[in-house]
């Protein structure tokens, strides 16, 4: 059975979280410049998503040593091999899910706990897995010190997804695997799309766009040339 770590639910049931009401926000200029410059003129347009960004405290989710770096369009190392995405990217694959407020999402790879912040802006509820487990228990702490509602972290192997939770409205996926896990493609809903990068390790990636149509057949698009880290776990066995 894998480790489960709800995040508490602090503030109202509502998306967002307690960072997002922080009026003393020191970093909150250096936020705004950001999807300003970066974010906006990568072509994230989407009026929720940019609103996330702008609420989210990245500099909460990056190690103190990059703190001067929390607001750069890069990524950056969080520990145990995995980073944190840059935030233009981040904006690109949320703003690919076409997500509504009321749409239930996975992610594949937490990492420090970004991404999902993001979503829980946007949607009502999230659910998280990363196969690092020091790395999930510190996402769901610092999610939940953030006041982030209605996420839950699960520390496991993505490849499967989660489920029990199944079916998804829109699935985002952190990680590069070499194809698509099968379990993914299952617990997407019809009429729901998977944003997923695919290559190896160290080569050639693309970011995909999987949709699901109402009879269940799933129609690709490829976006964008991408790096992400590889998925680990049952993924690397499989190839």
């Amino acid at each position: 059975m894998w480790p489960f770590f709800p995040c508490l639910v602090l503030a109202a049931a509502e998306p967002g979280g307690a960072a997002a009401a922080d009026g003393a926000d020191p970093f909150r200029a250096a936020r705004e410049h950001l999807v300003c410059t970066e974010v906006a003129a990568a072509g994230v347009t989407d009026p929720a998503v940019l609103a996330a960004l702008r609420r989210v405290p990245r500099h909460r989710f990056v190690p103190e040593r990059f703190l001067a770096q929390a607001y750069a369009d890069h990524p950056l190392p969080i520990g145990h091999g995995q980073t944190i995405s840059q935030p233009s990217l981040v904006g690109l694959m949320t703003q690919f899910l076409a997500l509504t407020p009321d749409a239930r999402v996975l992610e594949v790879g937490t990492g420090s706990g970004y991404q999902a912040a993001v979503l829980a802006e946007i949607v009502r509820e999230v659910y998280t897995v990363e196969i690092v487990a020091p790395l999930a228990r510190e996402a769901a702490a610092r999610l939940a010190q953030l006041g982030y509602a209605r996420v839950a972290v699960r520390a496991g192997d993505g490849y499967a997804g989660w489920p029990e939770a199944a079916p998804f409205d829109a699935i985002i996926v952190t990680c590069a695997p070499e194809r698509v896990p099968p379990a993914l493609r299952e617990q997407l809903k019809p009429g729901g799309r998977l944003c997923i990068p695919v290559g190896p390790a160290g080569g050639e990636q693309e970011l995909r766009l999987l949709e699901k149509d109402a009879e269940g057949a799933l129609r690709l698009r490829a976006v964008l040339p991408v790096r992400f880290v590889p998925m680990t776990g049952r993924a690397a066995k499989t190839l």
